[in-house]
């Protein structure tokens, strides 16, 4: 009887999933054999505006791309540094504290993230950079709450294959004369590099698929801007904009969200079938 729960829990996944691809397949096919659509023009167009249907995609996902790296660039280092700590430098107490307390900072909700980046973030910003730099609305403040929203998710992936590496590796370089720091740098982190590389990755795919924090604080209106400091609407920002407004079924508008959701859909696709590649070619089997 376990073994038959166990199977239909893992079949009903794959369903689900079997079923997010084909309603957005459908729907997005619906969008796409519009004579008003043209493919070339929806990867490559610089302007997003279905009233006059003009469907270029490279605004939100621009603007999509700059909040994630501007998110990785706090989230990485800082996880990093924060599960090295755990890992290697932390004691048991400290660790039984720290950690718990860390991964509570992803059971805030994603609104109060949003809302914490528009109302501490951004005048934060405004007050060091400039008013007439900064805008309200724009994709720095947001990209930096999406960062501190992140960083517990890598600091705990990365500590745990930080903590499976064998403390014989470890003992051995301690034995031949080398500090914490060299046997935390060039021993452990290439050891557990698998889980690293896959803790980032997972990041990333977080990071792209990210909504509320974007809809509140990045700003609304598709913008093609690479600066962090102008407001500029995320694909996943977009969809929730569109979508709350008065749409009537079947209409362009409301078919090119599936379009933009199919367009998210293969870039965490992509990166999950990339962090699997990389996990299998650089992970470390000890016996």
């Amino acid at each position: 009887m376990i073994q038959v729960l166990l199977f239909m829990a893992g079949f009903i996944s794959i369903l689900t999933t079997i079923g997010i691809v084909v309603v957005l397949g459908k729907e997005a096919w619906l969008f796409f054999r519009l004579p008003e659509v043209n493919i070339w023009d929806f990867f490559t167009g610089i302007k997003w505006q279905p009233h006059i249907n003009k469907f270029g995609i490279l605004p939100l996902l621009t603007s999509t791309l700059l909040t994630t790296s501007i998110a990785m660039m706090i989230a990485i280092p800082l996880g990093m540094a924060v599960a090295i700590y755990l890992s290697e430098y932390a004691d048991v107490k400290v660790r039984k504290v720290l950690k718990p307390a860390l991964e509570l900072l992803a059971g805030i909700p994603t609104i109060v993230y949003g809302y914490f980046a528009l109302t501490m973030i951004t005048p934060l910003l405004r007050t060091i950079i400039g008013a007439d730099v900064v805008e309200i609305y724009n994709t720095g403040s947001a990209g930096l709450a999406m960062g501190i929203l992140i960083l517990p998710l890598i600091a705990s992936i990365c500590e745990d294959a930080l903590s499976a590496v064998p403390t014989t590796l470890r003992d051995a370089a301690y034995g031949l004369g080398a500090t914490k720091l060299e046997v935390a740098i060039k021993i452990v982190m290439p050891a557990a590099l698998s889980g690293i590389i896959a803790a980032i990755i997972l990041g990333i795919s977080r990071a792209i698929g990210e909504t509320m924090i974007v809809a509140v604080a990045a700003g609304a209106g598709p913008n093609l801007t690479l600066n962090p400091f102008e407001g500029a609407e995320t694909m996943t920002g977009h969809i929730v904009r569109i979508s709350g407004g008065d749409l009537s079924y079947d209409s362009i508008d409301y078919n090119s969200i599936f379009a933009i959701g199919l367009v998210l859909f293969l870039i965490t696709f992509a990166l999950n079938m990339m962090s699997q590649r990389i996990v299998r070619k650089f992970r470390e089997v000890y016996e």
